[in-house]
């Protein structure tokens, strides 16, 4: 079933939520304002005396009240790194399936380097193990991008396999640069 993109008051995306938490929050008169095409509704019971059976017209992107939040510091996790790298490795520019690529870090943990999104990178085995314990300099292995920490809109687009048109426009209006994953 089709995820709902929640933001909060300020349009920030918080988060993938699903058919039936929307539901409730509409239900509940949570949703502040909605953006997109209306998806198809979702029919509730009859009323006993009066006979109308209820109806939730639900967007693809709603606004929830409560607090706004600043900041957004997205997790780090392979499944949203790898989409961020397009599964390419970054040392030989080969594409692969999500099972055949590893997090390689650009200066090893052992010497310092920290697990943050500025620090890793998609990258094959082979490459991974040739790098070793050694900077791509080093190596002689260059990188063919600069990792970079996405942020709360990028990210959001990452971290679901499917989105629908209306969720796209709005999440890649605030993407920092051209993407290739984005198309």
């Amino acid at each position: 079933m089709q995820a709902i993109l929640r933001l909060d008051m300020a349009g920030q995306p918080r988060g993938w939520i699903t058919v039936n938490e929307a539901i409730s929050a509409y239900a509940k008169g949570d949703v502040i304002w909605g953006i997109g095409d209306t998806l198809p509704p979702v029919f509730g019971g009859i009323q006993r005396v009066t006979g109308v059976r209820s109806r939730i017209d639900m967007q693809p992107i709603i606004a929830i009240s409560g607090k706004v939040v600043s900041g957004f510091t997205p997790p780090l996790c392979n499944r949203t790194l790898f989409r961020r790298d397009d599964h390419r490795c970054l040392y030989c520019g080969n594409q692969f399936s999500r099972s055949e690529l590893t997090r390689d870090h650009v200066l090893p943990t052992s010497r310092g380097g920290r697990d943050r999104w500025e620090n890793v990178v998609a990258a094959c085995r082979r490459c991974n193990w040739q790098k070793d314990n050694l900077t791509p300099e080093e190596a002689g292995m260059p990188l063919l991008a600069v990792p970079f920490r996405p942020n709360s809109h990028e990210w959001h687009f990452l971290a679901k396999e499917r989105i629908l048109a209306d969720q796209m426009d709005y999440l890649s209006q605030q993407f920092r640069a051209q993407r290739d994953w984005a198309h």
